[in-house]
């Protein structure tokens, strides 16, 4: 009896683990597929609510479409995006360093904006080069498109 207990735990094991790794070729194989497609950057994100405290940042992957900046969670399963920020009438009211409690949740090196894009007003947290290349993005906008930028304090 004892022995067909062995068993069934050592099954149940084993296909926890199975699952375990096929989900993590899922999310590996998405995340190669936005990436080899170009226009991507790594990029964190988190909401800023009107009224009480902010989100939680949230790491994810930003792919450029047009104009429109394509927000996707590197954990996740979703084709779609979580946030779509559009370049027309977006507002990019401040730019910073992380405090030293975000740092920690965040990758290293990073510098955060905040944009709003209508009603949403969300913070993004980019490498050097990333945020540099989203600035270069909004900047490149044609002719009548709205794009406030505000310089640094």
């Amino acid at each position: 009896m004892g022995g067909h207990l062995a068993l069934d735990a050592g099954g149940v094991l084993a296909a926890v683990v199975l699952v375990v790794a096929l989900l993590f070729v899922a999310m590996t194989a998405r995340r190669w597929l936005f990436v080899r497609g170009g226009g991507t950057v790594e990029c964190s994100l988190r909401v800023l609510p009107r009224d009480g405290a902010p989100g939680a940042w949230r790491l994810g992957i930003g792919r450029y479409k047009g104009d429109e900046l394509h927000w996707h969670r590197v954990f996740g399963f979703r084709r779609r995006p979580r946030q779509v920020i559009h370049r027309r009438g977006l507002v990019v009211s401040n730019r910073r360093g992380p405090s030293p409690d975000e740092a920690e949740g965040l990758l290293p090196g990073v510098g955060i904006i905040e944009v709003r894009d209508g009603d949403l007003t969300v913070e993004l947290a980019m490498g050097a080069s990333a945020l540099t290349g989203f600035l270069a993005w909004l900047e490149a906008a044609p002719p009548g498109f709205p794009v406030d930028l505000h310089p640094p304090d």
